[in-house]
């Protein structure tokens, strides 16, 4: 009796569910607590990374053209690029193994444990008055302390952990030497650093990187696995977060913000 009423009220027709109650939201994507380092430290909705180690996002790159960002909330170590879920995340360096293409905070590309750098060229052009002896490489390519000082960069390597748990800061306190002045003085980075952006583009052809919506022209083109995600690596108190969508400075033509794979469909 009760259910012929309310038919009744209903104008004679039952009420049928809509199509949005029936469709099934997309779960959301974000860094992924089930396959990070275990001295990683998850933030923000999943969105921010700190502590040490690598992390994966919970989507894989199955698209043609995929893109994210990745903002440098605090300085310190940190890798950012692609991984497979066989990646070793134990490590605070991405690029340690063969199943990580990385770009890297000391200015260097990694891969399968070999590393290509600079990335950016330093400057060799002195402060007047200073001598460019103070700016060189090691025999293998690799930049001295002076020669980081002098880009701007700070190598992994010469971190002081114990500062950067203390202040949060990567930068050690002034010195009266001939290049603190040139750090000090330099109007603009040439290489991500705290409160930058860098972009990710894969087209499953070459991985590139992007500083502030510039392309670095460093590209990965031997990035192989059955899927790769996307990877941030962090150590010596570094904060970043992920950007899967209201890009900064937006992909690149051509490419989109990742898509889950049941949205290809």
């Amino acid at each position: 009796m009760f259910c012929c009423l309310r038919t009744c009220l209903n104008g004679g027709q039952l009420r049928k569910p809509t199509m949005a109650a029936n469709r099934h939201r997309e779960p959301e994507i974000h860094l992924d607590a089930a396959h990070m380092g275990p001295d990683v430290i998850l933030l923000s909705n999943q969105l921010r990374v700190t502590g040490t180690g690598g992390v994966l996002a919970t989507a894989p790159l199955v698209q043609s053209k995929s893109y994210f960002e990745v903002k440098i909330q605090q300085s310190g170590s940190w890798s950012i690029g692609l991984a497979t879920r066989q990646a070793d995340l134990a490590h605070k360096v991405g690029g340690s193994d063969r199943e990580s293409w990385c770009l890297s905070s000391d200015n260097a590309t990694r891969h399968n444990d070999e590393e290509h750098r600079p990335v950016v060229a330093p400057c060799t052009q002195p402060p007047a008055g200073k001598s460019t002896s103070a700016i060189t490489t090691s025999a293998n390519g690799i930049l001295n302390n002076s020669a980081a000082a002098a880009a701007g960069l700070i190598a992994i390597e010469d971190l002081q952990e114990d500062l950067l748990m203390t202040t949060g800061s990567s930068n050690p306190a002034p010195e009266s030497g001939d290049l603190s002045d040139a750090l000090l003085s330099a109007p603009q980075r040439s290489f991500p650093d705290e409160g930058d952006i860098v972009g990710v583009a894969f087209d499953h052809v070459e991985l590139n990187f992007y500083f502030n919506g510039k392309n670095l022209e460093v590209p990965f083109r031997n990035v192989k696995g059955a899927a790769v995600f996307p990877v941030i690596y962090v150590g010596n108190g570094a904060i970043l977060d992920i950007i899967l969508d209201n890009f900064t400075y937006g992909p690149p033509s051509g490419f989109e913000r990742i898509l889950l794979e049941q949205s290809l469909l």
